[in-house]
């Protein structure tokens, strides 16, 4: 017997049942994202290997371990994407748009592929929602991707369940002067150290500062400092990004462990934390880049951004009870026709209610069956009320309205005055 048809593990099927949740969190974000200017940018899936070899670096976990590549039939190292950083950089390259210092404000949503172990809220195919600004070197758009974000989370309802992190990475060359204390005091000491922090030692070590490990920990409670080594314009900036979020009222704290696993990173680096969802606490990161177009082979160009996870996000809703009722609904009326003549008037009747109603969710009965039949249908779709419609109505050019979810009699309507009477019974229910 054959084995039976599924989906890879880590890669989620979004079923009928969902997707109004996927599609209330993905419209609210665009309709912010709108608001603030920003404008939309779709890249492909699926870019060569030696993109994120040299924008996210070859000695990240991403990169050693966690990267979906193969050969295609030309021979070529293809890769799907990891993250959205990289392609976006690479399109604007291509394209010329940040040219000659055009500002572009870019957002972007799609399928992201990382081979992890797959557990709730961290899966194989994930979807992510990414923000891009090139040509702007201030604090003050920094500030506005954090104000952006805590205004996302005002409209979604869960601002007190959020808490946002900050850091300042410095500029490369001051990241390198720390990089190198930090090795030489960590080496001292590299029997107290974790398998996994001894490792990232040689490749990575500014991410032994986020190691999970209580004997690590220890050990950097000593470790020298980061901000001790930050360079001038770098404090500078960082003072400034402060000072607008506290004119802005947003809280935040200073994490000085925060380092962010990309090797692009620099200056400011940011989190939105949680402690609802367990293990899986980052609902939305970002930061400074100002090197990567350079390093990708464009003309310098400061750039900043985020990214957030959909699926953390909406299992964050779920977790607190913030999924709006009204959502779970996607018929709001559901008319019954009973008699060939009554479907065939059914239709035409359906379709002056869309034209006068244009954000009506109405459904047609189909597939005909008894008055019993057509009314558990109409039941289980969810909707808010019935429309009847036989001989008697068609002969006096009425239709009936139960409502399914809620006290009230049926009620004969006039079909012309049916669209008014539905817009105001709907607003009601």
């Amino acid at each position: 017997m054959s084995k039976s048809l599924q989906a890879i593990r880590g890669m989620n099927d979004i079923l009928p049942d969902q997707s109004p949740l996927w599609r209330y969190v993905e419209g609210t974000v665009a309709g912010l994202l709108d608001g603030y200017g920003y404008s939309q940018i779709r890249t492909p899936i699926v870019e060569f290997t030696e993109l994120f070899k040299r924008s996210i670096g070859e000695v990240t976990d991403i990169v050693e371990k966690e990267m979906y590549t193969f050969e295609d039939r030309n021979g070529d190292s293809l890769t799907l994407r990891p993250e959205g950083t990289a392609a976006c950089v690479r399109a604007v390259l291509e394209h010329g748009i940040t040219g000659n210092g055009q500002v572009q404000k870019l957002w972007y949503i799609g399928q992201m592929f990382r081979h992890e172990r797959p557990q709730k809220g961290r899966y194989r195919q994930f979807h992510q929602i990414g923000v891009e600004v090139f040509n702007l070197d201030g604090p003050d758009v920094d500030a506005e991707l954090i104000m952006l974000s805590w205004r996302l989370w005002g409209q979604l309802g869960i601002r007190d369940a959020v808490t946002l992190e900050l850091n300042s990475l410095g500029t490369s060359e001051a990241r390198a002067r720390y990089r190198d204390a930090l090795v030489e005091f960590l080496s001292a000491r590299l029997e107290h150290l974790d398998e996994d922090s001894q490792r990232r030692l040689k490749s990575n070590p500014l991410r032994v500062l986020d190691s999970k490990d209580a004997g690590t920990q220890a050990v950097l409670v000593d470790a020298p400092k980061l901000e001790d080594y930050l360079d001038e314009e770098s404090r500078i900036h960082f003072e400034g990004l402060k000072a607008r979020l506290n004119a802005a009222g947003i809280p935040f704290v200073i994490n000085t462990k925060l380092v962010r696993g990309l090797d692009y990173y620099s200056k400011t680096v940011f989190e939105w934390v949680t402690d609802k969802l367990g293990a899986q606490g980052t609902v939305c990161a970002g930061g400074r880049y100002d090197g990567l177009v350079e390093q990708m082979g464009g003309k310098p160009t400061p750039g900043v951004g985020f990214a957030m996870g959909i699926e953390r996000l909406i299992l964050l809703l779920q977790t607190l009870d913030k999924v709006p009722a009204a959502i779970s609904r996607q018929i709001d009326v559901y008319l019954c026709a009973f008699g060939e003549q009554a479907e065939l008037a059914g239709l035409r009747l359906a379709e002056r209610l869309r034209d006068g109603l244009p954000a009506l969710r109405l459904a047609v009965n189909a597939g005909g069956g008894s008055f019993k039949s057509q009314f558990k249908k109409a039941d289980k779709s969810g909707a808010l009320f019935a429309l009847i419609l036989g001989d008697d109505e068609l002969a006096g050019e009425t239709v009936g309205i139960k409502p399914l979810r809620g006290q009230g009699e049926q009620q004969n309507i006039a079909w012309d005055a049916l669209a008014e009477h539905l817009q105001a019974a709907i607003a009601q229910a």
